[in-house]
């Protein structure tokens, strides 16, 4: 086939129109070559081209006659010397790492690997076995879109409401979506799934893995599959399993298709993005894409022994953020996704692996200055799971402006304090206010992403409902997932009939609701939350593709109950600027300047003292949201203020009076929330400062009290 020299960038295959560009970044290859293949048989290599161009280590050359829907691959030759972190080897087809689309899953064959299975020596033998038949292709696309006048919304970080769902389990189930796009990016993009987030007031939707992924061997020989999505092969291209379209160039239009119908609703959309490790594993591990264009460019390996690989992330390997080629990799996979894709913000998986300079994790490094200084990337939503599985690897309130962070601190609190353990209400006055003790004031509470429940764990109805995990289904002796399920049952163990223990868990799941939605931060929901999705228990449901984590859509009448709770507690959020500042709202440091907006109190109506606050027996408190002193201004620059706000909290195992606040001349208080009835409903009418409110056992209200001049 004619080949011209093209370009060395950008890197991946790019039709302009009359043909392809192809560049590839290897550094230490010998040569390289092209490997064209057919939709028609796609196992069967139809041309190979050798790329003889090579500019600062790119391998590139550019066909006039290659189009969109073209399949293709790499063979790249080099040294095969494990020791020394090499492992080259021409006889496996690589799937390109910049590639923007898929055709075909990885099919486990011992060719796959780049040494002999059941060799003596392991990974330092060498297998000369073609690879191509199983393993996925490239494929050059046709990028166009018609985004017309689709608006990006742009909704400031600290009022956000973000919904955790999973593209298969939201829509698998949902009787009104057509079948053929249950489970699909199209089937996502559905009227009657958006106007349900629309209902809850969601602003951003946040999805579980979409990038190309692999389901690992031993979960197939088990029955499984990787359900969540945290195995990459392929970082620029949406994954097959979830497109409606069969044609590739199509299922990328799909995708995009999504994303606009959210922003058309005014909702964004965030990627759960998995950078820390690929589905290569360690050392005796496949070769399908990056070990075998250049070992040593994109993974961190032992400074004693290359053949090893360091390992923070408990998955086999981690990319070598060391090497300019790698941090390239993933910032130009970050603003592909933000400028093609129109992504509005990243959920980073183990996000201290990214800034680990050599070993350890720093807030200065040169990742999270590349990010901040990028045009692109430093103005989207950033927000870190501030762990990983490496040395000092717990990292929560460390991250830099303008990153937010998920805060497990929050989740652990208020499951012991509202399962009644002692000593909590401490901590708890601090996870309400946004943690201002484990984040900075200059990054402020949005810095904080509150959940109570996300997709590594249990759901909100089995937090209530089971004491010990239940992962019998997948076939790991009830040994994985988390040791501590931090959940508790209000009653008997697991589901059950009995009307006054599911009248005591459903209050339960409002409480946390309600601690959820009224806290300073960023709330985040798990799909599934607003209406009881129980997993039977399991907390690492991580490989279950089936009803047990779709969404249920067939609702019981408490279902829809607990439904219309969670719009309400919505719109009061949304509605009341003191329960989404921009400023923590309690003093920091003892800086005088800063105006104390929030009052603690006891159940007499006091405000809460020194002793109060280390009483281990002590369960009941609220808090006064002060919406007068708010420190916030809209974007005319006007004060924001607002009505005053009292939360009372009860985790108490009786009804306590709880004796309102009183300032001659202002209103009277009145009840808007109650988690004792099952849509929050209130019975009492307004009351006056001074007068009592009876707080029910394990119970939260709410009351307002108008704002005045």
């Amino acid at each position: 086939m004619k080949t011209q020299p093209g370009n060395y960038g950008p890197q991946g295959a790019h039709w302009d129109g009359r043909g392809t560009n192809f560049s590839i970044y290897s550094e230490c290859a010998t040569e390289v070559d092209l490997c064209l293949f057919s939709q028609d048989d796609p196992a069967q290599e139809t041309e190979r081209i050798p790329l003889i161009e090579r500019t600062f280590y790119h391998w590139h050359a550019y066909l006039p006659d290659i189009h969109p829907g073209q399949l293709y691959g790499y063979r790249v030759k080099g040294p095969y010397a494990p020791e020394k972190g090499h492992r080259f080897n021409e006889h496996k087809l690589l799937v390109d790492p910049y590639t923007r689309a898929l055709h075909g899953e990885i099919q486990w064959n011992d060719a796959v690997f780049g040494y002999r299975i059941g060799d003596e020596q392991e990974d330092l033998s060498f297998d000369d076995r073609d690879s191509a038949p199983f393993v996925p292709k490239g494929v050059v696309i046709d990028e166009s879109f018609d985004w017309g006048d689709e608006p990006r919304p742009a909704r400031p970080l600290e009022k956000s409401l973000i919904y955790e769902l999973h593209v298969k389990g939201m829509t698998q189930l949902h009787p009104e979506i057509p079948e053929e796009q249950r489970g699909t990016y199209a089937g996502l993009a559905s009227p009657m799934i958006i106007e349900h987030l629309q209902s809850l007031g969601v602003t951003a939707i946040e999805l579980l893995p979409v990038q190309s992924f692999v389901d690992p061997q031993r979960l197939l020989d088990l029955g499984l599959v990787n359900y969540w999505g945290y195995d990459p092969i392929a970082f620029f291209a949406p994954a097959n399993r979830y497109a409606a379209a069969q044609d590739p160039n199509e299922r990328v239009r799909e995708f995009k298709g999504m994303v606009k119908a959210y922003h058309q609703a005014g909702i964004e959309v965030l990627m759960d993005v998995c950078y820390g490790h690929t589905c290569e594993g360690n050392q005796q591990g496949p070769t399908i894409s990056f070990r075998g264009v250049d070992n040593l460019t994109y993974y961190r390996l032992s400074g004693e022994n290359k053949r090893y690989y360091l390992d923070s992330s408990s998955q086999g390997n981690v990319p070598n953020m060391m090497h300019g080629q790698t941090m390239r990799m993933i910032l130009d996979s970050l603003r592909y996704w933000a400028n093609e894709m129109h992504i509005d913000g990243f959920r980073f998986d183990m996000a201290p692996i990214l800034a680990r300079e050599p070993d350890e994790y720093d807030r200065l490094s040169a990742f999270f200055r590349a990010i901040y200084q990028d045009p692109v990337l430093s103005r989207l939503k950033l927000i870190a799971e501030p762990w990983d599985a490496g040395n000092e690897g717990y990292q929560v309130g460390k991250f830099p402006p303008p990153w937010a962070e998920w805060n497990e601190a929050y989740r652990n609190t208020s499951r012991k304090f509202w399962r009644g353990d002692e000593g909590q209400i401490a901590d708890m006055s601090g996870r309400l206010m946004a943690s201002s003790d484990l984040f900075q004031a200059q990054r402020g509470p949005y810095a904080s992403i509150n959940f109570v429940s996300i997709h590594d764990g249990l759901t909100l109805h089995d937090i209530v409902s089971y004491n010990d995990k239940h992962n019998e289904a997948n076939h790991e002796d009830n040994k994985d997932g988390p040791a501590k399920t931090n959940s508790w049952n209000c009653g008997a163990e697991g589901e059950t009939d009995n009307p006054e223990i599911l009248d005591l868990r459903e209050q339960q799941k409002r409480n946390l609701l309600t601690t959820l939605f009224l806290s300073q931060g960023v709330p985040m929901i798990q799909m599934g939350d607003e209406l009881g999705r129980s997993q039977q228990g399991n907390n690492n449901a991580y490989c279950q593709d089936s009803e047990l984590t779709w969404m249920p859509w067939d609702l019981s009448d408490r279902q829809w109950d607990l439904v219309q709770f969670v719009q309400k507690l919505s719109k009061l959020m949304h509605e009341h600027a003191v329960f989404q500042s921009r400023e923590f709202l309690t003093l920091a440091g003892g800086e005088e300047s800063v105006i104390e907006t929030v009052a603690w109190l006891r159940p007499d109506g006091k405000p809460m003292e020194d002793h109060d606050w280390s009483n281990s027996h002590a369960r009941c408190f609220g808090f006064l949201l002060l919406g007068n002193k708010l420190q916030d201004r809209d974007p005319q620059g006007n004060p924001c203020h607002d009505d005053d706000m009292l939360v009372l909290m009860n985790a108490w195992q009786e009804a306590v009076p709880f004796r309102l606040p009183k300032d001659p001349g202002k209103p009277n208080w009145s009840p808007l929330i109650d988690t004792v009835h099952p849509r929050g409903e209130v019975e009492t009418q307004n009351l006056a400062g001074g007068e009592t409110y009876e707080l029910a056992a394990r119970s939260a209200a709410v009351l307002l009290r108008r704002k005045t001049d």
